[in-house]
């Protein structure tokens, strides 16, 4: 039985590298309603036509459940990180499954990094749950993190992603253009510099 894979893409370089890497059979952006939505679709749309991905794009409006920097407001005091939204994975792995069942999908991949384990919901225990949650309900969906040992730079040199199809990615948490100052955009910095792309 053949195993089609679907792929949540934020047009960040995490995910653009497992794209590159794992080439899945389709991939899902959503807009949630966070600040940078237009910016992570838009990088997302360039890349997977670049590699001839089938991409969908999925509008539904959450703003009023977020927090922290990514919609617009303080951060909550449970908040480990400034741009912590609540239960933000778990929110978009159960619309995006939901999603792509409709497209056959039974393994949908995550692009968390070893350095998303300063969220609960980018450590190892929790992709694995959630996997066991998804696959004790009809469509016995799968979920995994490709990338959740390594970290960007290793992914980057494990996927081998090109560096042209790395320049579409868009990380800022605030905005839809890089505002330079949040801890999406300095995460960016920091790996383009340490990959030797761009003047930072």
């Amino acid at each position: 039985m053949t195993v089609k894979t679907g792929l949540l893409l934020s047009g960040g370089i995490d995910s653009i590298a497992i794209a590159f890497w794992k080439r899945p059979d389709i991939a899902l952006t959503i807009d949630y309603g966070q600040l940078s939505a237009l910016g992570e679709t838009q990088a997302a749309a360039a890349v997977c036509a670049s590699l001839g991905i089938p991409h969908e794009i999925l509008r539904i409006d959450c703003s009023a459940l977020g927090s922290g920097d990514l919609a617009g407001r303080a951060h909550l005091p449970q908040a480990p990180v400034t741009e912590w939204w609540p239960y933000r994975n778990q929110l978009l792995v159960t619309i995006g499954a939901a999603y792509l069942m409709s497209f056959d999908v039974s393994a949908l991949l995550l692009g968390c990094v070893r350095t998303d384990a300063s969220h609960a919901d980018g450590r190892p225990e929790f992709i694995d749950l959630l996997s066991r949650l998804l696959g004790l309900q009809e469509g016995k969906m799968r979920l995994s993190a490709p990338a959740q040992a390594l970290s960007s730079i290793e992914l980057i040199r494990e996927s081998n992603v090109p560096r042209d199809l790395l320049a579409w990615a868009h990380s800022c948490h605030v905005s839809n253009f890089a505002c330079g100052y949040c801890r999406g955009c300095q995460k960016h910095f920091e790996t383009m510099k340490a990959i030797g792309l761009g003047p930072y």
